[in-house]
């Protein structure tokens, strides 16, 4: 999708986000980046998604020849906006996350003391249908982790990579971050760091163990450099493994395995959290294991979890158990 352009020149700011009109609101948007990363500490992708939300604000603006008014919008102006993205076919999601970042940000504008009142929290979003995680099945996992060629250096590596996301439930962003070090494959942990920086420990299956243990061993040693030795996963330059080439491998082998063009590398994780489940685990557990700030972000994976909710009623309902129904159904009614 073609994002609208600014009709005001462009030049390139130092920072996180990508380009933006110079204009008055040029140092506050820099001072605010300063304040993401350095007083909030969010994680780089984190901060630029937020910049990159305002251009989008910055560049309506600009078409309505406000670019030069530092105020805060009011709710006819914040409507107006969200139908300017609705114009331009932004999606639901994509419009309910710009008006979050639009409050956050004239949030901090208050505070500082930059403006004077704040209507952002007097718009709503538009509302979106819930969509439910897309999540395979056992099987299809078996298939998927057995897509690559585990003859070679880099099928070792994707192996690897494959069940460390499976086994862990770790998003893209973080694998990308783990370093050998993180790794404690004796006691089957590894450390991770989430959103906003917040570190947590992860666990890992034994299989999952074994597929590490080779590929540090045998593959990793073939592609380490001097610019990476810290570093888990490699590239074939020895370098980081980028998010995007992570994300390219994971889609590359669910192809492979027949799984549905629209599987990612986060629907290893949906899948995870869903098994996870599916066998009896607590919900809080998964929370913990998935970095989830609150329990209802991972709730949405109990839907998936009919098989278990089954077991438990076969297990503990009385008019399920055949003996005791067998000897109601021999006495007579009572009238």
């Amino acid at each position: 999708m073609n994002q609208p352009t600014s009709r005001s020149e462009t030049v390139s700011v130092p920072g996180l986000w990508s380009t933006v009109a110079e204009t008055p609101w040029t140092p506050i948007l820099r001072d605010y980046e300063t304040f993401l990363t350095s007083v909030r500490q969010l994680a780089t992708p984190t901060v630029r998604n937020y910049m990159n939300d305002l251009t989008a604000f910055m560049t309506f603006l600009d078409g309505a020849d406000r670019l030069d008014d530092i105020v805060s919008p009011d709710r006819r102006q914040l409507r107006s906006y969200l139908a300017w993205l609705a114009a331009h076919r932004y999606e639901k999601s994509s419009i309910s996350r710009k008006l979050t970042a639009l409050r956050i940000f004239f949030g901090w504008m208050q505070e500082t003391g930059r403006i004077e009142n704040n209507d952002t929290d007097l718009v709503a979003a538009p509302r979106q249908p819930k969509k439910l995680p897309y999540v395979v099945s056992e099987t299809e996992i078996e298939r998927l982790l057995s897509a690559p060629d585990t003859g070679t250096t880099l099928g070792l590596r994707d192996r690897a990579i494959l069940e460390l996301i499976y086994a862990s439930g770790v998003r893209v962003s973080e694998a990308n971050s783990i370093d050998v070090a993180d790794v404690d494959l004796k006691s089957r942990e590894m450390r991770v760091f989430g959103k906003g920086s917040k570190q947590r420990i992860v666990l890992l299956g034994g299989t999952a163990v074994n597929w590490l243990n080779r590929y540090i061993n045998e593959a990793r040693p073939k592609l380490v450099s001097r610019q990476s030795a810290d570093a888990l996963l490699l590239n074939n330059l020895g370098r980081r493994l980028s998010t995007r080439a992570i994300q390219t491998i994971v889609k590359k082998h669910a192809l492979a395995a027949g799984l549905d063009a629209e599987f990612h590398t986060h629907n290893l994780r949906h899948s995870f959290a869903t098994h996870l489940l599916n066998g009896g685990a607590d919900l809080r557990v998964v929370q913990d294991l998935l970095g989830h700030e609150s329990p209802a972000t991972t709730q949405i994976y109990t839907h998936v979890s009919a098989e278990q909710a089954r077991k438990v009623y076969l297990n503990a309902h009385p008019g399920t158990n055949l003996s005791r129904s067998s000897k109601r159904r021999s006495e007579p009614d009572a009238l």
